[in-house]
Order: C-alpha cells, then sequence, then structure tokens
C-alpha cells in the first residue's frame, strides 16, 4: 500500500505555537470558573463567551510572546 500524502496544512506548518494553546486552555479553564475577566486589569465585567475568553487567552500569549499570528486589522470602507 503507498505512504498517504500529509495534508497541506501541516506541511505550511503550525499555525499557533504550544504556549498560545496552554495560555488559551488557562484562559477557558477560568473562563468556566468563573474568574476569566475583560478590561485592562480585570475590571470588565465576566466573560461567558467563549470566543471572548479565546481571544484573551491569544491576547495574553501574544503579551508573553508566543508563536501567535498578528491580529487582523480591520479594513474600513471609504
Amino acid at each position: 500500500m503507498p505512504a498517504r500524502k500529509k495534508s497541506s496544512r501541516s506541511s505550511r506548518g503550525r499555525r499557533y505555537g504550544k504556549a498560545a494553546s496552554k495560555s488559551v486552555e488557562g484562559a477557558m479553564r477560568r473562563r468556566k470558573k468563573g474568574t476569566l475577566r475583560s478590561g485592562k486589569g480585570g475590571k470588565g465585567g465576566r466573560v461567558k463567551s467563549r470566543k471572548q475568553a479565546i481571544a484573551i487567552g491569544l491576547s495574553e500569549a501574544r503579551k508573553k510572546g508566543a508563536k501567535v499570528p498578528s491580529k487582523k486589522s480591520s479594513s474600513k470602507a471609504a
């Protein structure tokens, strides 16, 4: 039987590093526990949204210098 070809995604390399994934994992855990808060210094409201928890985790990973793609800049139509 011929060897299976790797998917094109894996050949391009990982998009996020392991440290980024750990950071997101921690944010998700804090969300479930009810201690994850949004805003500067955690003064904002309690985070309930899964997507927001992921965004916070990736943001924290970025600050630590983990391999995370930069944020997509919002383009405004003129």
